[in-house]
């Protein structure tokens, strides 16, 4: 089995931190969206990974050598973005008729992995929503298999969203239904859907099993992001122990990186910290703050801060994207 996951998306909605970074590589709880989809995979047996990549793609190339140099990876790039189904299609010589794990770039899930990796079934991951016209729907039946799943639609005759998690057995198909509808220029919402080629495998009769997610973080904009953040940090923190920093008040959950220096402030609840970043005379709460930024004289509360970056001065709610200098006194 090979795991496909696409992060060739620009990330507008997280701008101006996806102008410099890819969001799959923002912090999150002392990791990334990408290496904890990878530990998941890779915990359930998963060892060959497909990446599509595009915008910034350089970036998760050198993330993955770096973090996981063992991993067996290949890259394919997506430069005229058109949408999953379209990435997908990429990966075709790849993939060679092999089982394929679906996970998208931007989807952190907490479910049984290697319950759905062994099944007999192709398997699609839902969750209930309220409102599910922003998402692809999942129509299930009563013993728990996918009659139908349609992208974004306007009547919704389900409210069991698509999580954006996808094991498929049947791969050469799926590669055919794909082919099939970019060739007939069949598009939802301007972008050939992996939904699309899904449900054209369903009707020509392949089963896909639902299974429900426990939990679904959203880490596409900022303020769902910071959410997020705080939720894995219950999951993934470590508690830190004394006083490490001088002069200085933890209040967990926190993950602060290597490498940091903090004096005279008070860090936390729910705050993310990346490497080698200086803090002094400061309060931060539920926020994210990159790697080699400084700190100095200021409060933040939910608030989002790329890595190289400067800040001095007052109380401010803040979405900062990275090689910054702003002075607020």
């Amino acid at each position: 089995m090979k795991a496909i996951i696409p992060v060739a998306g620009a990330g507008t909605k997280l701008r101006p931190h996806s102008y410099t970074q890819p969001k799959a590589l923002i912090p999150l709880a002392g990791k990334t969206v990408l290496s904890i989809i990878i530990d998941q995979l890779q915990s359930a047996g998963i060892h060959e990974f497909i990446f599509i990549v595009g915008y910034l793609g350089d970036k998760i190339q050198d993330y993955v050598t770096n973090k996981y140099p063992g991993l067996t990876a290949h890259y394919v790039q997506q430069m005229d973005r058109q949408g999953v189904g379209h990435a997908i299609k990429l990966t075709r010589n790849i993939v060679n008729q092999d089982e394929v794990f679906v996970v998208l770039g931007d989807t952190i899930c907490e479910y049984d992995v290697k319950q759905v990796v062994n099944s007999p079934f192709s398997m699609i991951g839902v969750r209930k929503v309220d409102d599910p016209r922003d998402f692809g729907v999942a129509e299930i039946d009563d013993d728990g298999f996918i009659a139908h799943v349609v992208e974004k639609p306007q009547i919704p005759k389900s409210n069991m969203a698509l999580v954006g998690v996808y094991k498929i057995r049947e791969s050469e198909q799926m590669f055919q239904c794909l082919e099939n509808n970019i060739r007939q220029g069949l598009r939802s919402h301007g972008e050939y859907s992996l939904t699309d080629a899904l449900d054209c495998m369903i009707q020509a009769g392949a089963r896909f099993q639902s299974f429900k997610v426990e939990n679904w973080f959203d880490c596409g904009r900022k303020e769902t992001i910071l959410e997020s953040n705080a939720l894995l940090l219950k999951k993934f923190a470590q508690k830190i122990e004394g006083s490490p920093y001088e002069n200085t008040v933890i209040i967990h959950p926190v993950s602060i990186g290597a490498g940091c220096s903090i004096r005279n402030s008070i860090i936390g609840p729910n705050v993310s910290i990346g490497e080698n970043t200086t803090i002094d005379y400061s309060i931060v709460k539920n926020s994210i703050i990159g790697s080699f930024s400084n700190l100095y004289d200021i409060v933040l509360d939910d608030s989002v801060i790329g890595s190289d970056t400067n800040l001095r001065g007052e109380t401010r709610s803040l979405n900062i994207g990275d090689n910054t200098s702003i002075d607020l006194g």
